[in-house]
Order: structure tokens, then C-alpha cells, then sequence
């Protein structure tokens, strides 16, 4: 485990041990759901805290954004802990040799880190303690694309088999993936974004909440006024000049098999990847640089009040 988890285990107080979570990092959702063997497999890190007693209890996943683990993803794990629950605090960027994806989010795809999300699902289900049934999963940013698409059947069916969360909480999710038929099972999804957000599109988390919706899920959405990117945070809303985000770029929907569809043809392509799909964005002239992040007053307790809500509504004893 890096020093960066062995001092989340000390901050996660009493029972926070490291695990291994056995991962994987593919191309693209089409050799997941085709070539799962395929895969480069690939070990990530992660903090597992557990409330005292034998269980089995309720836990909630944490998966952090471009930036990997910040201060507010910890508050977050502490303040769910505080509450009764357990949690699994991931490191997605360790093992690969990142540090941020915030300047460039093609270092590793936007797969990987559902596998991640569902790597994580299989191992914490597996530990005597916790409950397999009472477990949900929280992402923030690219964590948030990433909690989604993991909830997705069509893609969770062939990592994790006959597994689910008992629910998702997307923050402030980039959507700009989408299987053209989402639909989650049992898995509660819940997504909340400020409608000042400049690195994720407000209209395209809805069209995913309503197409969850439609396919036969249990989703909603929460648009938080005058709220921007990481409204969670404790930090004054401030730039950051070297994002580089395209949130009005095209939607790029994905067949059952997971092969990307261009939008500019309509044609599915099973050797279609995250870097084609932001060039083409750049090119037709979505790309932009820096944007901004943070909170005002109120808003990251608004933010923990609605965390805590849904957590408390999907983890709920039986």
C-alpha cells in the first residue's frame, strides 16, 4: 500500500486495514464484455474500514475524480463511517503510475474505471463481514461516470456476475458514455450536480438519469443553484487553468457488445477508444482550457445532507 492510503487508515481511525483489489485495465467496454480474459489484469489499492462487531455490515465504495484522492473524499469516508456504515476508499491512480487525469484523461480509459468500481464490489462482497446485499458505491467526477456505467447489467453481468449494488450515488458525473439501453437491475441510482458546473454537462446527466429511468431504474437527479465542479469541497471557488474538458462535445453511446458509435456516422466500432472520442472533440472545436472548481457557504453541507439521505435509504436493514 503507498503512504498516501497508510495515512487514510490512520485518519479512517480503528479496524482501517489496506486491501488489494484485483482490477484490470481495458482498452475500451468492448473487450470487457467480449474479451474479458483479455483484459491486462491490474492490482489497485484501497482502505477498508469496518464498524466493530462480526456483521455483516452495510458498506459504501468510494471512488474519487481526475484529481485522485483529495481531503473532501476522506471527510466524505469519515463522515460515513461516523454514520454506521463501512467503507472502501479506492485508489484507482497508485498502481497505474498517475497522478492526475485532470490535463489529460487518456491515460487510462474510462473502462477501466468501471472495472475498477466492479473489481471493488466483488472483493469488499467477499469478506465475511460485510454484507453483500447493503453495498453502494460513490464517484465523483470521472468516479462518477464511473459508479454509473458499473451499474449498468450489461456491463456488470459479465465482471460480476449476478452481484449489484444496492445503490449509486454519481457526484457531479461526467456523461459523455452511455450504453444506448442502461438499464441497472435493482441498483438505486442517484446523481447530483451544480447547474454551474463547467467540466460535466447538467443536460447530459439528465438525458442519463431519464434514460435509466426508462430502461425500468429506480433514478433521480438533484441539480444543486448556483453550485459548480466539486461543490463538496471546502475551497472557494477557484480556476483551474490546466483542465482540459469539452462538456458540450457529442454523447457517445455504446452497443450491447460495448463498441463505441460514432456520432458523426451512427456506425458502432469495436476498435473505437477515449482518446478517438476526445480528439474528435477537440477538432470540431469543443475542447476548452481551465475551468473552475469549489464551493460557497452551504453548499458542501447540502451536498453531505443529500449523501447521507441516499445512503441511508439504499443501505436500510433489509
Amino acid at each position: 500500500m503507498n503512504d498516501l492510503l497508510d495515512r487514510i487508515a490512520v485518519e479512517l481511525g480503528d479496524g482501517a486495514t489496506a486491501i488489494a483489489i484485483p482490477s484490470a485495465n481495458p482498452v475500451n467496454f468492448h473487450q470487457v464484455i467480449t474479451t474479458l480474459e483479455g483484459c491486462p489484469p491490474l492490482e489497485i489499492d484501497g482502505v477498508l474500514a469496518l464498524p466493530a462487531g462480526s456483521g455483516p455490515h452495510p458498506v459504501v465504495i468510494v471512488v474519487p475524480g481526475s484529481a485522485g484522492i483529495s481531503p473532501n473524499h476522506v471527510l466524505h469516508a469519515r463522515t460515513l463511517r461516523d454514520a454506521g456504515y463501512g467503507v472502501c476508499l479506492v485508489d484507482p491512480f497508485g498502481a497505474r503510475s498517475v497522478s492526475s487525469t485532470v490535463a489529460n484523461q487518456a491515460q487510462y480509459s474510462f473502462a477501466a474505471s468501471a472495472f475498477d468500481v466492479l473489481a471493488a464490489l466483488s472483493t469488499v462482497a467477499s469478506h465475511p463481514r460485510v454484507d453483500p446485499a447493503r453495498i453502494s458505491a460513490q464517484g465523483h467526477s470521472r468516479g462518477g461516470a464511473a459508479v454509473m456505467m458499473a451499474a449498468v447489467r450489461t456491463l456488470a453481468d459479465v465482471v460480476v456476475g449476478d452481484l449489484a449494488f444496492a445503490g449509486v450515488y454519481a457526484a457531479y458525473p461526467w456523461c459523455g458514455q452511455r450504453f444506448v439501453s442502461p438499464a441497472v437491475g435493482r441498483t438505486v441510482v442517484r446523481a447530483i450536480i451544480g447547474d454551474q458546473d463547467e467540466w460535466c454537462s447538467v443536460m447530459a446527466v439528465q438525458a442519463q438519469i431519464q434514460a435509466i429511468s426508462l430502461a425500468g431504474g429506480d433514478a433521480s437527479l438533484r441539480i444543486v443553484p448556483g453550485a459548480h465542479h466539486s461543490f463538496d469541497r471546502f475551497e472557494d471557488v477557484h480556476d483551474l487553468p490546466e483542465a482540459r474538458v469539452s462538456p458540450n462535445a457529442p454523447i457517445e453511446y455504446l452497443t450491447a457488445d460495448g463498441s463505441m458509435i460514432d456520432p458523426t456516422t451512427g456506425l458502432p466500432d469495436s476498435s473505437r477508444t477515449d482518446l478517438e472520442q476526445f480528439r474528435a472533440a477537440v477538432a470540431a472545436g469543443f475542447g476548452q482550457r481551465g475551468a473552475r472548481l469549489g464551493s460557497v457557504a452551504g453548499q458542501p453541507e447540502r451536498f453531505r445532507d443529500d449523501m447521507l439521505a441516499f445512503h441511508a435509504r439504499v443501505l436500510a436493514a433489509g
